[in-house]
């Protein structure tokens, strides 16, 4: 089963409490030159955790390449993460590198409908509480977050937070689907529909 699929998650979280972080910090434009959806994650904010152009050298006051968050698989994040461009890389970039759950206030549309289809939950939160859970991060390098898609519920430390996620989204997840998947558990009633148009409206069919 890939790892991608998940009701609950146990992870280490890691703090970027910034406000407003676009497309391009996660994933920089000129590093969208692959063709499938693996390799993005060594470019994940690739101008923060890199101190040259390639990613090379590793910029080590970046909260990623400190010692106890390395294998981060939970961010918790300020308001509006996600925002900036429609594109579908920067969650490929998460997803790649290894993040399951997004902590913040509130995130971009878009970036909300392309994260489910990766595996990612965007889990909202008021905004004291993504404040304690900063401290609490920066307080317990290391310490673990749990995540119930089933209850809806972050856990960490002797904490408990409720939160909404649509049951679309979290169906994705659970289920690991995309569109196309989505798309052909109809596949009977769509073959159904074609044959039968075929039969009352044969004039609609072309033939080269």
């Amino acid at each position: 089963m890939s790892s991608k699929i998940w009701t609950i998650h146990t992870g280490v979280p890691v703090s970027i409490p910034r406000e407003d972080i676009d497309t391009d910090q996660i994933l920089p434009k000129q590093f969208m030159k692959l063709i499938d959806k693996k390799g993005f994650g060594k470019h994940l904010f690739h101008d923060w955790r890199y101190s040259d152009l390639e990613g090379n050298i590793q910029n080590p006051e970046f909260i990623l390449n400190k010692e106890g968050f390395k294998n981060a698989s939970v961010l918790v994040a300020g308001k509006n993460f996600g925002c900036g461009s429609s594109r579908e890389h920067a969650p490929w970039a998460l997803a790649d590198f290894g993040f399951r759950a997004i902590l913040a206030p509130s995130f971009a549309d878009i970036f909300s409908i392309n994260s489910a289809k990766n595996g990612i939950a965007l889990v909202r939160l008021k905004e004291e509480e993504i404040f304690y859970l900063n401290e609490w991060v920066s307080n317990n390098p290391g310490s673990q977050i749990r995540i119930d898609l089933e209850n809806l519920e972050v856990q960490a430390g002797d904490r408990t937070f409720f939160f909404h996620l649509d049951p679309a989204s979290v169906n994705r997840i659970r289920e690991g689907l995309d569109d196309i998947d989505i798309t052909l558990k109809n596949e009977k009633e769509i073959l159904d529909f074609e044959q039968k148009r075929k039969t009352e409206k044969p004039f609609l069919e072309v033939h080269w």
